[in-house]
């Protein structure tokens, strides 16, 4: 099966799962798992903050980080299309009463720094409070400069806000820049990393942050059911990913560029310029999307359907699969 819906789709390699069988374990709410310890103060140390704690997915890392950001009626901007907001059942308002602030998210990925600023409530009693600026890099595969984000960095420092990254593909933001992950993450007060996408683990995410706003989002983690107990098994394979799996995002690039250059030579499809491993192709209709998913799958190739079809590169996916994923498009179109 050739599956381009997503890069959560990766299986874990020979020498993962090796690893993870390999793995010293013990009680990680006790706090004595040592694989899952080592791994935390790894992921701590690779994106230049004091702490980081291991979470079943990026939705409850994103979601423990609301929750100790904010409180009952506080408030946190966001885009209006990022995963923080859009795709998370509305963790935050649900389980937090945290007010969103939703703003359009720009072509590049970014939010506009003066409608932010315009978004922050006064201090008066009508108002939630405006707690928490939170951004998403990379966004629909497209990296955020640094440059903006050291402006927004001033900007929720000058005004008070915390500040949150949903980096649940920041490595490929930074192989795509060719900088180290630091690079990006060191400027924020928390940052959420998720390793069951191209780095091809098969669970867990990473929270990280200041000593004591990590040790405030363990008791999160357990109300929110995210204690795990002999969680060296997973952390062994997220481990495992960190050491092989990132330098290798380049490759899962260099394919999403390489599709996109094949099926510009498809007429009636367009075609988006890919930053990273993520490519955006538009049909002329959703009938036509349809069509095209339904002959794909009869020949063991997954995507997802609509107009405008979102194509995602990872370690699974090799030159081969690409060309023949494009045959079987000129086919049907």
């Amino acid at each position: 099966m050739i599956d381009f819906r997503s890069d959560t789709v990766t299986r874990p390699s020979s020498g993962m799962r090796a690893c993870m069988d390999k793995a010293e374990v013990g009680d990680d709410v006790y706090g004595d798992d040592p694989t899952v310890n080592a791994l935390e103060a790894r992921v701590a140390s690779m994106l230049g903050m004091e702490s980081a704690v291991l979470v079943p997915s990026g939705t409850q890392s994103n979601l423990i980080a609301l929750l100790t950001h904010c409180g009952r009626g506080d408030e946190y901007i966001v885009g209006q299309d990022y995963h923080t907001y859009k795709y998370e059942v509305g963790g935050a308002a649900s389980l937090g009463s945290i007010q969103p602030q939703p703003l359009t998210v720009a072509d590049d990925g970014t939010l506009d720094l003066d409608k932010v600023a315009n978004a922050i409530k006064p201090d008066d009693l009508h108002f939630a409070r405006t707690r928490l600026l939170a951004l998403e890099n990379t966004h629909s595969g497209k990296v955020i400069s640094n440059a903006y984000l050291d402006r927004a960095a001033t900007l929720a420092r000058d005004r008070g806000l915390a500040f949150h990254l949903d980096g649940a593909r920041v490595f490929n933001a930074a192989v795509a820049q060719g900088i180290d992950v630091k690079e990006i993450t060191s400027r924020f007060d928390s940052v959420s990393i998720c390793c069951s996408k191209g780095l091809g683990a098969p669970i867990g995410s990473l929270l990280g942050g200041s000593a004591a706003f990590i040790n405030q989002a363990r008791r999160w983690r357990k109300m929110v059911g995210g204690g795990m107990r002999q969680a060296g098994i997973l952390a062994a394979g997220i481990d495992y990913a960190l050491t092989h799996n990132i330098e290798r995002l380049k490759e899962d690039h260099d394919n999403s560029a390489y599709l996109a250059t094949l099926l510009r030579d498809i007429p009636g499809v367009i075609v988006e310029q890919p930053n990273t491993n993520m490519l955006y192709i538009e049909l002329d209709s959703a009938v036509l999307g349809a069509r095209l998913q339904n002959h794909l799958a009869s020949r063991d190739i997954l995507i997802s359907g609509g107009k405008r079809i979102r194509l995602v590169t990872h370690l699974d996916i090799n030159v081969a699969d690409i060309e023949k994923f494009v045959a079987e498009v000129k086919a049907v179109i």
